[in-house]
């Protein structure tokens, strides 16, 4: 994304000198000679950057008052001072009051533009950190992870549209993921070093969503409160289950997404911003625009592309990947020896039904890893695994009763069990008989011939083809 840098002196040769460098070096530039004119860009957009001139004939303003009035606004953007009448005095007040750094005319132009790179990439790294912050630890780029068919579909679904400022709308579980999927397409688009912001819409009530989302212009403890739109501004904003946002901001977000301009809450100006929207829902998107918790203008807008991502018991195959990944990342935030997973946790961990999708997986892990023996060479065994989804996994109610099976001959007592106990893992691993002959010890044809014999109809065998 093209970064655009605010240039705001009262000379117009040095403002038409300073453009021109910055352009020649890629960057887009906006021109204002005084305070007022400085103000009305901010007011609808923020840049990448700033350069003040101190000294401005006819501005109410001077660029130190200008400086501070950017603080208040957007604390975060780089503020480079200019002065032909600078003194040490001057230029410790700048930056002292925020300013990044302070040039004095005349200039190189290459000092200038060492300075601008620099700032440019001081506040990317801020940016970054904060991220990683948020993530929990988590260093390494986002990637989906797996081996189905269907992961495989989805990563070269997002090859094509990541590049694109296309929205997408992301359908699955809670839990599954969605988020990710979405941290994916965003690091994997040019927007990728811009921000990633995330607008909970669970939590936003009626009250606030508009300023939270839009911002507002009554100053809260003496700053404008900037809205998540702005913040996203050249990079994306995901709204994690779009169908809780507010019927009334729906309606707002519907023209802010078709035009990438708004007002802010008690603002007269419109505000612009380059914002890529990502949305995702758990629940069923039809059912949604029906009941009214989603505007179908809104849907219509935000899912330009759409993408799902299927339950575990629809990829089991990606069960082991996803564990053994937890596992490591686990290992790494506690700074212990990798642990290993049996064979025998692995098939255990296939076979159940992860009601709460990746999240509990990864909870599990790290439950496991946590109580683990801190030492080298572990390996955990099926054992491990938590107690409570031991028993939500079994415990249903048997089709064949403890007193059913003692009154039986033992032959038809032992083929009662196996009819219940092969139905019963032909349903979790979803009928890919591979993955089902693998858990329960046997040869993939051996197993063909033990359902056809207990008449168990495998519901499609092309699953494992």
């Amino acid at each position: 994304m093209t970064e655009e840098i605010l240039i705001v002196d009262d000379e117009p040769d040095i403002r038409a000198l300073i453009s021109l460098s910055l352009e020649d070096e890629g960057f887009a530039t906006v021109q204002a000679a005084d305070g007022a004119a400085a103000r009305d860009v901010l007011s609808s957009r923020q840049p990448s950057a700033a350069i003040l001139d101190i000294w401005m004939r006819e501005s109410d303003m001077d660029g130190l008052e200008l400086l501070n009035w950017c603080r208040s606004i957007y604390p975060e953007m780089p503020v480079i001072m200019i002065s032909g009448h600078g003194t040490i005095a001057t230029a410790v007040q700048a930056i002292r009051q925020g300013a990044y750094d302070f040039v004095e005319k005349p200039f190189k132009t290459e000092r200038l533009l060492l300075t601008v790179r620099r700032a440019l990439q001081t506040r990317r790294l801020e940016q970054e950190n904060a991220a990683l912050r948020s993530q929990t630890g988590q260093t390494e780029a986002p990637r989906l992870i797996g081996q189905s068919a269907a992961i495989r579909q989805l990563g070269q679904q997002v090859e094509k549209l990541a590049p694109t400022a296309s929205r997408v709308l992301i359908s699955g579980p809670s839990g599954s993921g969605k988020e990710t999927l979405a941290r994916v397409i965003h690091a994997q688009s040019g927007r990728g070093e811009q921000p990633f912001v995330v607008a909970a819409c669970g939590r936003l009530t009626a009250e606030r969503a508009d300023a939270e989302l839009f911002g507002s212009e009554q100053l809260q403890a003496g700053r404008r409160v900037v809205g998540l739109l702005e913040q996203a501004n050249r990079g994306t904003l995901y709204f994690d289950e779009i169908c809780d946002l507010p019927p009334e901001t729906q309606g707002r977000i519907v023209r802010a997404v078709a035009e990438q301009r708004f007002r802010r809450i008690g603002g007269a100006s419109e505000v612009v911003a380059d914002v890529r929207i990502i949305s995702a829902s758990s629940r069923d998107i039809p059912a949604a625009i029906a009941d009214g918790s989603l505007r179908e203008d809104l849907f219509y807008r935000l899912g330009v592309v759409q993408l799902e991502i299927p339950p575990l018991s629809r990829r089991r195959e990606d069960i082991s990947l996803l564990a053994k990944h937890f596992a490591a990342h686990q290992c790494q935030i506690l700074g212990r020896p990798l642990v290993k997973l049996g064979e025998d946790l692995l098939n255990a961990m296939r076979a159940c039904s992860w009601p709460g999708q990746v999240r509990q997986l990864r909870n599990a892990l790290e439950s496991m890893i946590i109580l683990a023996p801190n030492e080298a060479d572990i390996v955990l065994g099926a054992s491990a695994l938590p107690a409570q989804l031991l028993a939500d996994n079994t415990g249903g109610q048997s089709a064949v009763t403890a007193e059913e099976m003692l009154s039986l001959p033992l032959r038809q007592a032992r083929e009662a069990f196996e009819k219940e106990y092969m139905t019963a893992q032909l349903d979790r691993f979803a009928g890919h008989i591979s993955q089902m002959a693998k858990f329960v010890g046997m040869e993939r044809s051996a197993l063909h011939r033990k359902l056809k014999a207990l008449g168990v109809q495998a519901a499609d065998e092309d699953k494992d083809q």
